[in-house]
């Protein structure tokens, strides 16, 4: 679809390392990965354009990441590794390369518009109406590349009357009603334990993406995407908002509770661990209650069929976890399953990082930074059968590849070559591309 082939040293191969995803043979048909010549240009910080961009990375995309001569300022979010860069920094940008730009600079300015001319998509999130300023939003660039597909990622739109507020994605998650729901009735609305509106975003933006360079094929053209953080929240609400609206029923916080079928919760056990049980489905239930040596409860008029588990779910649950505290985790993992009844424990990330399926799905990988460490980091997602995907190195230094990539425009068809250890001011100095 592009001319553009990522640097060949990007990519950890599946010969040298375990991290690569897919099967474990190989074939003419897994030379190449599914975005293999696309090249992604990502102007942005924190974690939803990011996020976006290190999922297309995963994909084979050459994705360049431009910072400000400070850096992102994920770099300092969290645990540091000793380079004092963030373990979360270097896995959410793993397999990019690096171009260090001042954009308030006109020199900054005009070199990443270069870098527009050859590229098949640029990310942004900043607030709306920052990129028009710097001379650089949609309509500015598409002069110089009417195939660019262009997406801006932000707290509530490119239009309508919130546009210019700015929202991180706490603020989404509280205006698009995720934190409404979330938590205990008698309790403040809770936080989800990972950033997920700007993880939401970022999916939502790798699907508008894919969807316009499609659409590119067909039309020869590209477009400018727009994804809300708000909007991603809302749009996962599941039932929340056609309830409310046939009814007039404002769904409320609920704890553990699932609102819409039971039994489907968390339960302690006797050794002070927490298994979850799924077994919401009338066949489903019927076949838990026979597991626990309790028949009779699929026969209760309480109990029957979803609804009245539905309204009876606070006493179902009470009677499920008195028989779960009588055994231990492992113990009721060996019976349900035998049953047929979905069900598993809560696990930290002590447990998932020794976990033998995540391992064999190679879900927990390792991959090497600038400095020689190794960073542990979730796999790819999705699996192919036919195309390689492959982890790329973990994020590296501010400006690693800025002499690479400019290089390139004076030889857009020469394989460039990554300077794991290039220092970033020379590079930005020597390109003048830094103010």
């Amino acid at each position: 679809m592009s001319r553009h082939d990522a640097p060949s040293s990007r990519k950890i191969t599946m010969e040298n390392n375990s991290n690569s995803q897919g099967p474990s043979t190989t074939s003419k048909s897994q030379t190449s990965s599914p975005l293999a010549g696309i090249r992604v240009l990502e102007v942005g910080s924190s974690i939803s354009g990011p996020a976006a961009g290190r999922l297309l990375a995963d994909l084979g995309a050459d994705v360049i990441k431009i910072e400000p001569p400070e850096g992102d300022t994920v770099r300092k979010w969290g645990v540091l590794a000793p380079d004092e860069s963030s373990w979360f920094f270097k896995s959410l940008n793993r397999g990019k390369r690096f171009v260090m730009l001042d954009l308030h600079t006109s020199e900054g300015v005009e070199t990443l518009r270069s870098l527009i001319a050859g590229s098949d998509a640029l990310i942004e999130n900043f607030v709306p109406g920052r990129m028009a300023r710097w001379g650089l939003g949609y309509e500015d660039v598409r002069s110089i590349n009417d195939r660019l597909i262009y997406i801006s990622i932000s707290g509530f739109g490119q239009d309508g009357p919130y546009t210019e507020r700015p929202g991180y994605g706490n603020i989404a998650e509280s205006v698009g009603g995720l934190r409404y729901i979330t938590g205990f009735p008698d309790r403040p609305p809770l936080r989800v334990g990972v950033s997920i509106a700007d993880e939401l975003s970022g999916l939502y933006a790798v699907v508008g993406l894919l969807a316009a360079l499609r659409a590119r094929e067909r039309e020869g053209h590209g477009d400018h995407i727009d994804v809300a953080l708000a909007e991603a929240i809302l749009s996962v609400t599941e039932g929340t908002l056609p309830e409310y609206g046939a009814t007039g029923q404002v769904r409320e916080r609920a704890g553990n509770l699932y609102l819409s079928s039971a039994p489907s919760n968390t339960y302690p056990t006797k050794d002070e661990r927490w298994v979850a049980i799924g077994a919401n489905s009338n066949s489903l239930f019927r076949r838990f209650c026979l597991a626990i040596g309790s028949p009779e409860l699929a026969d209760d008029a309480r109990f029957a069929d979803v609804p009245a588990r539905v309204i009876n779910e606070e006493e179902l649950d009470d009677i499920i976890a008195d028989w779960t505290r009588s055994h231990t985790c492992d113990d009721i993992e060996s019976l349900l399953r035998k049953a047929g009844v979905p069900v598993g424990p809560v696990m930290s990330v002590a447990h998932i990082a020794k976990d033998p399926h995540f391992r064999a799905r190679n879900m927990v990988a390792s991959i090497p930074d600038d400095e020689g460490n190794q960073v542990m980091t979730p796999g790819i997602v999705p699996k192919f059968q036919r195309y390689a995907v492959q982890l790329g190195n973990a994020a590296g230094r501010i400006g690693r590849d800025t002499e690479a990539v400019l290089a390139e425009r004076a030889n857009p068809t020469q394989e460039a070559k990554t300077t794991p250890r290039a220092d970033a001011k020379a590079a930005a100095a020597a390109n003048k591309v830094t103010g």
